[in-house]
């Protein structure tokens, strides 16, 4: 088996994916479905039960050959995508966001000890 690299797609489609059990990613156009599946499996200790595939046209770009030459367009590379299903209550821990709040409340902290040393030098004064 060869090693194919998976590359987790981070949008917000991916993220509403995830509700379901899918999770995206991008895999190299010349992977099988069933050499995905056992790659994600073994990688992340989770049962695959569904693998979708789609590619991708790369889109045109427009490029210029110097000042006095026509512009042409070329394209960009194709991208392979996988939609990878897994079973109820396995989770791809690549896509889990850590929580907003506690850095909130870790910042909140670090002011509060501040400023009561703050106010025991204007006092001492």
């Amino acid at each position: 088996m060869r090693a194919i690299q998976y590359i987790p797609r981070a949008t917000e489609k991916a993220y509403n994916a995830e509700k379901q059990n899918t999770y995206v990613f991008f895999v190299p156009k010349s992977a099988s479905k069933q050499e995905i599946a056992k790659v994600i499996s073994e990688n992340f200790k989770v049962t695959v039960v569904d693998v979708r595939t789609a590619v991708r046209k790369g889109k045109p770009t427009r490029f210029s050959r110097g000042k006095h030459a026509y512009p042409g367009t070329t394209f960009r590379q194709d991208k392979k995508v996988a939609y990878i299903t897994v079973k109820d209550g396995d989770k791809i821990p690549v896509f889990e966001e850590e929580s907003k709040t506690d850095e909130k409340t870790d910042k909140k902290a670090k002011k509060e000890v501040k400023e009561p040393a703050k106010k025991a030098e204007k006092e001492d004064k």
